[in-house]
């Protein structure tokens, strides 16, 4: 369904997604996330209308979706958490090493940011930015899934000795 001036909705899908380029969120998350050491992390369903907010409390991080709140150990975590819970993941991977955290939200949340701004910068129309969103959250959420979660505990190496065997 073409309107005045606009492409058709797949068409717009497709053009972000080709303007995103590696910083994609599916991208990120299969070459930068997958790669490396992960567990995995399941939300429960996330409602469609579900606000979803980073609360700092008395107790320490927590991210709240909808009415649900889950304790999160640090900030990066929490972040992280809810870039997926945004685009209403179900299974996700989630660093075991800490320390990547932080740079990976960070690269999650741009992407994320990016995508909107160009709904916002290339799409005329309130109907046709929320239709696009919509297709845009809904090919990320598939491209996830298909990705696929990681394992539920992270491997670990069993070899551990330090120097080479004598001879």
């Amino acid at each position: 369904m073409k309107t005045a001036g606009q492409p058709a909705t797949h068409e717009a899908v497709a053009q972000i997604v080709s303007q995103l380029g590696t910083h994609w969120l599916a991208n990120i998350y299969r070459e930068q996330i997958l790669t490396i050491r992960t567990r995995s992390y399941h939300f429960a369903e996330v409602a469609p209308t579900a606000r979803i907010e980073i609360q700092h409390t008395l107790l320490g991080v927590e991210l709240k979706i909808g009415r649900r709140r889950l304790f999160c150990p640090d900030l990066a975590t929490a972040r992280y958490l809810s870039v997926f819970a945004r685009v209403r993941c179900n299974d996700v991977a989630i660093p075991y090493d800490i320390t990547q955290l932080s740079c990976l939200a960070d690269e999650l949340e741009s992407s994320w940011q990016r995508m909107l701004l160009l709904i916002e910068h290339n799409l005329a129309g309130r109907a046709v930015r929320a239709r696009i969103k919509g297709l845009l959250i809904a090919r990320l959420r598939t491209e996830i899934a298909a990705a696929g979660a990681g394992s539920a505990i992270p491997e670990f190496k069993q070899s551990t000795r330090q120097r080479p065997p004598s001879n």
